[in-house]
């Protein structure tokens, strides 16, 4: 069985790569004026990819807890410990929110003007969340080599 603390590190470019992408469908979908609020193909695969970046980074979340807890355990404590798990959870929250928003809007099948443009507009600030998040990720590992076994280096 795979340890709950790797759980995290293998599903954490899940939600990273759906946010990025979805930023990039949701701009080209406005530059060609393709409805991303209705149940068109495009607006389909638009609303779908939010909602699953959504779901994934609740998961990512959950295990980032899990991971964070295995490596206290065993002594580590660290502020970017705190500042990463406390952007995960508002970045987890906010995409799931944002998902559900998505699939709302799909669901009434309507095209707003106003909407093309504030949806691209609010996920460009997803992806800047989520960039902040994976910053400090990143400096949990490969920095302080948290949940990571010290590779033996000959000399």
């Amino acid at each position: 069985m795979i340890p709950a603390q790797h759980i995290h590190p293998m599903l954490v470019h899940f939600p990273i790569v759906l946010i990025y992408t979805l930023v990039i469908i949701d701009i080209v979908l406005l530059a060609h004026r393709n409805a991303v609020t209705k149940r068109s193909g495009a607006g389909t695969i638009s609303a779908f990819v939010a909602l699953a970046a959504g779901v994934f980074a609740i998961g990512t979340w959950f295990y980032g807890g899990l991971a964070l807890d295995h490596a206290e355990a065993a002594g580590f404590s660290s502020d970017i410990a705190e500042i990463h798990e406390s952007l995960g959870g508002v970045t987890a929250f906010t995409f799931l929110i944002w998902g559900l928003a998505r699939l709302a809007f799909w669901m009434r099948n309507r095209e707003s003007r106003m909407l093309a443009i504030a949806i691209p507009l609010v996920e460009i600030g997803g992806a800047i969340l989520v960039t902040a998040t994976a910053y400090y990720g990143g400096l949990l590992v490969y920095e302080l080599g948290v949940n990571v076994a010290k590779a033996a280096v000959a000399g």
